[in-house]
């Protein structure tokens, strides 16, 4: 009864509130004089939004920074104490380690893929089924892969029946089951490969319209010229495509920087396998210390900002071409 009460509110409640809102700031705008209204209906159709961000986005982010420097409890203040945790104890170290792997690996792999799959599929008649094949994993949870990859890696003590899908198809061959997940340290690479496999498809569509917005005058006068397809690709596709590369891979840096559904639903940060998204939560829900988990997420948001800045600055430039 309550859900159905709650359901009620939100289909009839929230429209009924940005009616009321529309109704409220066309009157209010009555108030003034006809040329000045012109002025402040944008700051009067943004003020929700506005509200939403400080409410939700910057308040928070300020508060974090300020517990980042205070006690357990988040009441008391330790200055640099957590963050000098942070940059010399051996957990918190090896979530850094393997954060940076997640960043190079996922971000190199997807990409890379995405590139060569983008430019393979441009050639093929099927390339929609293609391209919707591929493109699937992105469109399930990062949760359901892991659960669909931990069925792929999994392990049992050899002479048992093998149920694991990448360790069945080893025995096929007669070499022993391998334990992916809980080996150091390639299990974090194994780990990627979920990511990569599921971030692919976003990077050939993305890749696969830069491609397509490449005159084929231009290929074609290449190839007349004497060129190779190699020399295609590399003194004229590459070079042109670099703008959406640089897009592309920043927001891959950005999703492997943020990693967390993957590790914790196929290792629980065990076997060194943590990273700093899921060191904030093991603070925070785990050890309980309010200031070490807001320290981390703050050396999670400025590690972030870098690539966020580089992105919209490369939007700009290329909103100033248009």
């Amino acid at each position: 009864m309550d859900q159905l009460l709650t359901a009620v509110i939100v289909v009839v409640g929230v429209p009924a509130v940005l009616v009321g809102y529309v109704v409220l700031a066309e009157r209010l705008l009555g108030v003034f004089e006809e040329r000045r209204r012109g002025r402040i209906r944008p700051w009067i159709w943004i003020a929700p939004a506005v509200l939403f961000l400080v409410v939700f986005l910057v308040y928070p982010t300020f508060n974090t920074i300020i517990l980042s420097f205070q006690d357990k409890t988040g009441q008391a203040f330790v200055g640099l104490a957590n963050y000098q945790y942070f940059f010399t104890n051996s957990d918190t170290l090896v979530s850094l380690r393997n954060t940076i792997l997640w960043v190079v690996l996922m971000t190199g792999g997807v990409v890379g893929l995405g590139l060569i799959i983008a430019i393979l599929v441009d050639r093929v008649r099927y390339e929609p089924i293609a391209k919707s094949v591929i493109f699937v994993p992105l469109a399930i949870s990062f949760v359901a892969a892991s659960i669909i990859w931990t069925f792929m890696y999994q392990f049992k003590a050899p002479g048992s029946t093998q149920t694991g899908t990448l360790n069945a198809a080893l025995g096929v061959f007669g070499l022993g089951p391998e334990a992916f997940i809980p080996t150091a340290p390639f299990n974090n690479v194994f780990l990627i490969i979920v990511g990569i496999w599921m971030w692919t498809g976003f990077a050939m569509v993305i890749l696969s319209a830069g491609l397509k917005g490449i005159s084929t005058e231009l290929l074609e006068a290449a190839r007349v010229d004497g060129a190779n397809e190699w020399q295609v690709f590399r003194g004229i596709i590459f070079p042109l495509l670099l703008p959406t590369v640089f897009v592309v891979g920043t927001t891959i840096v950005i999703t492997a920087l943020k990693s967390f559904d993957v590790i914790y639903t196929m290792t629980s940060g065990n076997f060194d396998t943590s990273v700093i998204a899921f060191q904030m939560y093991k603070e925070m829900f785990t050890v309980g210390h309010l200031g070490r988990a807001s320290a981390v997420a703050i050396v999670l948001l400025v590690a972030i900002i870098p690539f966020m800045a580089l992105n919209i600055r490369r939007f700009r430039e290329q909103e100033a071409i248009r």
